[in-house]
């Protein structure tokens, strides 16, 4: 019975995991220098749609789960107001983990921030945003009136602090 219910376990596995790369391939970049995000609307991880804010400067992504380590323990830290009063934003992909263990202990877990995460949570949805991008880095866009004016990469809390600061 053991080795059924461990057979069962690990197939649910390999079938969450089982993505397509041909849907990242095939995407179209919408990370683009000269591009808008103004229509951009993510549910937060209380699952409560949000538009970007007209005046939001900079946009961060996490596609990696290290780099979402690295923002989340960082904006752990600060009031819950903290990306807003500095007119920014953070995504976190969590696309590329199998249904099972998003449901589970991702999604969850980010319940329990204070700050708000928007969450790209589906494979078709987040593969334009990564398509072109190093996914294992931290991605800061900047923004000007909706428009993206630069994308920067970046991996340690201090970079995070002064691409969310320097404004």
């Amino acid at each position: 019975m053991k080795k059924i219910l461990l057979t069962l376990m690990a197939a649910f596995l390999l079938i969450g995991c089982s993505s397509s790369d041909a849907t990242s391939v095939n995407a179209v970049p919408t990370l683009v220098v000269g591009k808008s995000l103004k229509s951009l609307e993510l549910n937060d991880q209380h699952e409560k749609a949000h538009k970007l804010a007209a005046d939001t400067a900079t946009v961060i992504f996490a596609f990696s789960k290290d780099g979402a380590h690295t923002c989340n323990d960082y904006l752990q830290t600060k009031d819950a107001s903290y990306l807003a009063d500095n007119n920014a934003a953070f995504i976190a992909d969590v696309s590329a983990a199998p249904s099972f263990i998003r449901a589970m202990f991702i999604m969850p877990g980010l319940k329990d921030f204070k700050h708000t995460v928007l969450v790209l949570d589906d494979e078709t949805i987040a593969a334009p945003f990564r398509a072109g991008m190093d996914t294992e880095k931290i991605v800061v866009v900047n923004l000007e009136n909706g428009t993206i004016t630069d994308i920067q990469t970046i991996t340690t809390q201090v970079e995070l602090i002064k691409v969310i600061e320097t404004k």
